[in-house]
């Protein structure tokens, strides 16, 4: 599955100067790492966010999103966010920042 690269790119854009950010390619897009630890992604259209098992429902009554399921069984901690709701810098920004400070509360790998 191929991945929006503009999005991907305003994703970059978001977390370019923050030290410790590294790219992967992973689940056929593109995963934002944290010292090692995933905080977004963009696969297909979406942008994948890593919330925490304890924020999954919280972010799931935001609109635009839901479960995060590649494999027919939701992954707790983690939603998709549909790209019709991140037109806008800052609502992708709040997104991107929220699975940053996610990861950041991870110890490194």
């Amino acid at each position: 599955m191929a991945y929006d690269e503009g999005l991907a790119e305003r994703v970059r854009d978001r977390l370019g100067p923050r030290p410790g950010v590294t790219e992967k390619r992973m689940f056929g897009g593109i995963a934002f790492l944290y010292r090692g630890n995933m905080a977004v992604g963009v696969s297909g259209d979406d942008l994948m966010v890593r919330v925490g098992p304890e924020h999954t429902d919280t972010a799931l009554a935001r609109p635009g999103t839901r479960v995060f399921d590649m494999t027919g069984r939701p992954m707790r901690g983690w939603i998709l966010v549909d790209s019709s709701v991140l037109a806008e810098d800052d609502a992708l920004g709040r997104w991107v920042d929220e699975g940053h400070a996610f990861a950041a509360g991870l110890p490194p790998k």
